[in-house]
């Protein structure tokens, strides 16, 4: 017989695998909600002289990026029709991050702070052209990387989704041995019986009553 609150038997195992998809589905579609509430970035410029702000957020059905500039940091969403620039999902190539990304490629933004390399993504659209950006903390550089890899079909690789997952599953684990509990569970499952030697007990339904 197991514990079965033990993570590793085969049985956990098993369950933890099933469960993958379901909860990777889920950490995609909050991510992508993110994404359409909107974020607002800093613009990162070499002489610094004064702060400048610009929005960006997914449309409701994920089909186009909407960005403008903005006069100061927002705290709220920011509307769709306020925004006057757009990149169409289905131009995005790719997604870079760190120094392969255009901004970070020169030399004055690398030396203002190279803590920027851990917050700089862009995205690659049409034949040559970039979005650029740079996230205000870690968490929202995750939830942005992912969320466009997500859009692309590619794999979240993000630290933040290796946490949630992990902290997913172990919940969605609890929760389904709650009813479980000191029931001993067994390492592989019952036989199966053998077939009756008559099915006389099997009631015809072809034979007419009469």
């Amino acid at each position: 017989m197991m514990n079965q609150d033990d993570p590793k038997s085969h049985p956990m195992l098993e369950l933890q695998e099933k469960l993958q998809p379901e909860v990777t589905e889920l950490i995609k579609q909050q991510r992508l909600n993110r994404l359409c509430e909107g974020a607002c970035f800093r613009k990162i410029s070499a002489r610094r002289r004064q702060d400048k702000f610009w929005y960006c957020r997914l449309s409701p059905n994920h089909k186009v990026l909407h960005y403008g500039d903005i006069e100061e940091l927002s705290q709220g969403q920011i509307p769709h029709d306020s925004l006057q620039e757009k990149v169409t999902v289905a131009d995005i190539k790719a997604v870079v991050t760190g120094k392969d990304c255009p901004h970070m490629r020169e030399k004055g933004a690398l030396k203002q702070n190279k803590e920027l390399l851990e917050l700089a993504f862009s995205i690659l659209h049409k034949s040559d052209e970039y979005l650029n950006f740079i996230a205000p903390d870690k968490h929202e550089y995750c939830i942005w990387t992912d969320g466009l890899n997500a859009l692309l079909g590619k794999e979240m690789s993000s630290e933040l989704t290796k946490s949630d997952m992990d902290t997913l599953i172990t919940m969605e684990l609890k929760l389904r041995l709650l009813d479980l509990e000191n029931i001993q569970i067994p390492e592989v499952p019952p036989p199966v019986p053998k077939e009756p030697s008559t099915y006389n007990f099997v009631y015809d339904f072809t034979q007419q009553q009469t």
